[in-house]
């Protein structure tokens, strides 16, 4: 007899890495997956449901959820047949980038409000049936940005770094409860949000900035930022289709990062754990040597520069 289709919860499917996601466990050819695919804003919804096709209705359905409000997640729990969640995926997630300075409080605060906060509040609101039940799998959307800062992303990365520590810590209790936590850490993810975001703060005024910080920002990140996404950058499909495996898998990792390419961008600071390599070495090539940057990433990007970093 074959077992009941599990009930994966997964935030933020409006686009992306989320509708990848709800797609591609919907689309099971085992049907071992029964989705609930969530979003704050239904009217975005129409993308997921073409993508979503037959499943539609069958082995997805589509629903409202907004992570910053209790009484959302309550509501759109009430709707899971008998409230039961056996895999959650934290993965509705918002971007900040700019000069410190030119950045309000409010803007900072929201961004952990939703990356933190909002995966905190759906955690706890889906644990105390795990426990009971004694199983399930809570997948965290996180970054690398989450292992290493990165310049002019400040506020975003303190969000993923305030995951990782959250969730490892989480997940030394869990296994107790027979409950698995798996942090997953794609590098620049090629998606019309982030082209957006990009072309939206090239032009932007960022008050209070001084001329020298707002020129590197503009004449050194952001052309670099562009060339790493064209270069190494992964389609939200591939970064989906790993955390498939993840979630089909018997012994959930704790960690996975999904983007080979992006390797030897993390390894400094695996090299070197007092982080002075990472960062004096990210500096030079942002501010110094900004040719050998660019032929790096394409170097990266054909497959020219293919070693190993860590032991298979």
């Amino acid at each position: 007899m074959a077992d009941a289709p599990r009930t994966v919860l997964i935030s933020g499917c409006s686009s992306g890495i989320g509708l990848e996601l709800a797609v591609q466990l919907a689309h099971d050819h085992r049907q071992r997956y029964q989705v609930v695919a969530t979003m704050r804003d239904l009217g975005k919804k129409g993308t997921l449901e073409a993508a979503a096709g037959e499943a539609l209705g069958q082995t997805l359905t589509v629903a409202q959820l907004d992570v910053c409000s209790d009484e959302s997640v309550a509501q759109c729990l009430s709707c899971i047949h008998g409230g039961e969640v056996d895999v959650l995926v934290n993965n509705a997630g918002v971007g900040l980038v700019g000069p410190l300075e030119g950045l309000s409080l409010a803007a900072m605060q929201n961004v952990f409000d939703t990356n933190f906060f909002g995966a905190v509040r759906l955690v706890r609101a889906v644990l105390p049936g795990m426990k009971r039940r004694r199983k399930g799998h809570i997948v965290v959307v996180s970054s690398v940005m989450g292992l290493q800062g990165v310049v002019f992303n400040e506020a975003y990365a303190a969000s993923k770094f305030a995951l990782e520590g959250f969730f490892e810590s989480l997940a030394v209790q869990l296994l107790q409860f027979n409950i698995f936590i798996t942090l997953v850490e794609p590098g620049p993810v090629v998606t019309d949000f982030e082209g957006k975001l990009l072309e939206q703060v090239s032009t932007a005024e960022f008050p209070d900035t001084d001329p020298d910080t707002l020129h590197y920002f503009r004449d050194f990140y952001l052309p670099a930022s562009r060339e790493l996404f064209r270069s190494v950058g992964q389609s939200p499909q591939d970064v989906a289709q790993v955390i498939v495996k993840v979630i089909s898998s018997a012994r959930p990792p704790l960690r996975r990062q999904t983007n080979a390419r992006y390797a030897p961008l993390a390894a400094l600071k695996a090299v070197d754990p007092s982080g002075s390599l990472y960062v004096r070495t990210t500096h030079c090539l942002l501010f110094r040597w900004t040719h050998l940057l660019n032929l790096g990433l394409r170097c990266l990007a054909c497959g020219c520069l293919r070693f190993r970093i860590w032991p298979r």
